[in-house]
């Protein structure tokens, strides 16, 4: 039989907050998550776990920024009968993280560094899967089969998530996924994304003996970009019942102020629930540079051109009421105490891809907030229930 919540160990605190915190210390941006992966493995090896159930795929050499290890992967089999279910928690943090030195301060853990993020996002959900299989390992508890899966490169575009190796799951049946909010709150959709690559051409020229005969990208692109606000384009959008945000967020270009800019590329981003709308999103950023270049002109007559390109980043996704690992993420809120509720994401979040991969997936939060900021907190209340619920939905005792 499967253990229920009057059977479980309660859980031990002071090991689940020295366990974060000793994550959330060892830097670990995208592409470079190589040292916590060996921590984690470290831990687990420590704990009991055999070697041959834990493995890495290769999601770094299928990403588009390479990488130090492809996605942490431990498949376990399981002491009682039961659907294989499956917990994850990303592992890179965003770059402000680097650096940090986590420091407890009453209910709070923050950085001591005032100049780095805390990486709470989301060592905190990496440690909620870490702490239940320990916790599992160490006191012998009956558990279904398990899948344990620590993704890389999720704050680059969920790049681990989709090129994970789905053979290495064991085919789940129950996906839950601990990322950022309250440990109360199951996210039951999130938003699609597509990256925007635009190249502008101009025409180089003298900026102080022939400015005339030359066409400046930086002054097309400025056009485009004042088109794209006008007409609630940029930005949050909302056009009659469809809502969607867009982001101009890097653009580079030039070398020298004496000469009139031939090139200058901009990567921005489109979001929305709804891929139409935000199909309709992108179309309308390609017309309004392409207005911008027909608008500027040298003084033959000569036009800049445009270059446009958008990939999917990740598809959106909306849960039933009636999915299984919805039900149960719910029912093992409850079963710690807490009044389950739902809501939905305006971010991505690896359950984007584990459901594209045709498994759905629930995420919870595990108590960070401001996250990517040098603001982060992770409440240490917060983190503690999501520890516990962790272990519930672990040991199947719902």
């Amino acid at each position: 039989m499967s253990a229920t919540t009057t059977d479980l160990p309660k859980l031990n605190e002071k090991a689940a907050v020295e366990l974060v915190t000793r994550m959330i210390a060892i830097p670990g941006k995208s592409g470079e998550e190589a040292a916590i992966a060996a921590f984690i493995r470290e831990q687990l090896l420590n704990a009991g776990a055999s070697d041959k159930h834990i493995s890495f795929d290769q999601a770094n050499r299928k990403s588009s920024i390479g990488g130090q290890c492809g996605n942490l992967i431990v498949k376990l089999p399981g002491n009682v009968r039961g659907p294989r279910r499956l917990l994850m928690g990303h592992i890179d943090t965003v770059p402000l993280c680097v650096g940090c030195k986590p420091v407890r301060d009453g209910d709070y853990i923050k950085s001591a560094d005032p100049t780095t993020a805390l990486g709470g996002d989301d060592r905190a959900g990496a440690a909620v899967v870490l702490n239940s299989i320990l916790m599992i390992l160490k006191h012998d508890l009956p558990h279904p089969p398990l899948t344990l899966v620590w993704p890389v490169q999720e704050e680059v575009g969920l790049k681990g998530a989709a090129n994970i190796t789905v053979s290495k799951l064991g085919n789940p049946k129950l996906c839950f996924n601990w990322d950022g909010g309250p440990p109360d709150h199951a996210v039951v959709g999130a938003t699609g994304d597509y990256n925007i690559d635009i190249k502008i051409n101009g025409i180089a020229s003298h900026a102080g003996g022939l400015p005339e005969h030359g066409v400046n990208a930086a002054a097309i692109a400025s056009v485009a970009i004042s088109d794209l606000v006008e007409n609630g384009w940029h930005g949050l959008i909302v056009k009659g019942k469809n809502t969607g945000t867009s982001n101009i967020g890097v653009v580079q270009g030039g070398d020298a102020t004496n000469v009139v800019m031939p090139e200058l590329t901009i990567q921005a981003e489109a979001r929305s629930h709804d891929p139409k709308f935000r199909q309709r999103i992108i179309n309308e950023f390609r017309k309004a540079f392409e207005r911008a270049a027909k608008k500027i002109s040298a003084v033959d007559g000569r036009k800049g051109s445009i270059e446009f390109g958008a990939q999917l980043k990740y598809e959106s996704f909306r849960m039933k009421k009636s999915e299984p690992c919805l039900k149960v993420a719910l029912d093992a809120v409850a079963a710690v105490g807490l009044e389950p509720a739902t809501r939905i994401s305006n971010g991505g979040l690896d359950a984007n891809w584990l459901t594209a991969h045709g498994f759905p997936t629930v995420t919870l939060g595990c108590g960070q907030d401001a996250v990517h900021t040098v603001n982060e907190v992770l409440h240490v209340p917060n983190f503690l229930n999501a520890c516990r619920i962790g272990l519930v939905l672990a040991t199947g005792a719902v």
